[in-house]
């Protein structure tokens, strides 16, 4: 087996990936403190044809060297945007039928691999800030929340992991029949 080389990869350009078809998948971020974290979302956004990214509250927005650090050109081709209050971004993304995922550990909470994503819909997933996750005002706002699964004694993922694992799997669902 050959490692491939860059040049092998069949990249999109910058043009070529704002013209693809999106996943029909929103990152939500509420919150989020780390410059670092918000770049990895970005890379992650990037590797699955996200529609959008959406930073809420004190999640810091590009230009900015730490995110560009992880990011790695990404905050070039996904689309996103600011909002200061997270309520007000659901209320206006509910409004056009777009359903709102809190990714969280919750009473009642579905688990990753139990969940199944219905054709022609859009979904808003929203990841919570590090320490406290995602606000409780938003979890109760939202239509579901999803777990991720976990069985060390931690329970607990960074959120830039988070997020690759649940983009991943809801991606491979709508994808991948």
């Amino acid at each position: 087996m050959r490692k491939l080389e860059n040049s092998e990869l069949e990249r999109l350009e910058v043009e070529d990936f704002k013209q693809a078809t999106k996943t029909p998948i929103i990152i939500v971020l509420d919150n989020i403190r780390s410059l670092n974290n918000i770049g990895s979302v970005f890379r992650t956004a990037d590797a699955f044809l996200v529609e959008k990214i959406y930073l809420c509250g004190i999640t810091a927005k590009p230009p900015h060297k730490d995110i560009h650090k992880t990011a790695l050109g990404s905050t070039e081709t996904v689309d996103w945007e600011y909002y200061e209050n997270t309520i007000q971004l659901i209320d206006q993304l509910k409004v056009k039928g777009i359903k709102i995922i809190s990714i969280e550990q919750a009473e009642d909470a579905l688990m990753l691999n139990d969940f199944k994503p219905q054709p022609g819909s859009t979904y808003a997933l929203v990841f919570g800030n590090e320490v406290k996750g995602v606000a409780q005002h938003v979890v109760s706002a939202s239509d579901l929340v999803v777990e991720i699964p976990q069985f060390g004694t931690k329970h607990s993922l960074n959120i830039s992991v988070s997020c690759g694992v649940v983009v991943w799997d809801v991606f491979c669902k709508m994808t991948m029949k």
